[in-house]
């Protein structure tokens, strides 16, 4: 028992030091000229229009970008469940009925509410 925790305490302090060790390198071989171009803030490639922070953003994208995400992920679920199928039987096949019925009822919900309209 003893012997695991001395195990694990070096673990733990090696990793911290190699931690410490790297941002100090890297805090020792920046260089530091700052200058207007470089302060101002960078979002996506396109160039701060205005100073005020409270700029309205359309949330379209975001929703759009949001279910592109969770459909993906749904499909995570679906892969293991399609590659061992045949040995699943019936309840599984009725568990995966249900799970892409609900997915479709939320695919058509976000399209009657116009959130996959490109505009």
């Amino acid at each position: 028992m003893i012997s695991a925790i001395i195990y694990f305490s070096i673990f733990l302090i090696v990793g911290i030091a190699i931690v410490a060790a790297v941002i100090g390198i890297s805090k020792l071989l920046q260089t530091r000229k700052p200058t207007k171009a470089k302060l101002d803030p960078y979002e996506c490639g396109m160039p701060n229009v205005t100073s005020d922070p409270r700029v309205q953003f359309k949330i379209h994208y975001y929703i759009f970008g949001l279910l592109l995400v969770i459909f993906d992920v749904e499909m995570l679920f679906i892969f293991p469940w399609a590659v061992t199928f045949r040995s699943l039987g019936l309840a599984a096949f009725i568990e995966m009925t249900v799970f892409i019925a609900i997915l479709v009822l939320g695919l058509y919900y976000a399209w009657r509410k116009g959130v996959l309209k490109w505009v």
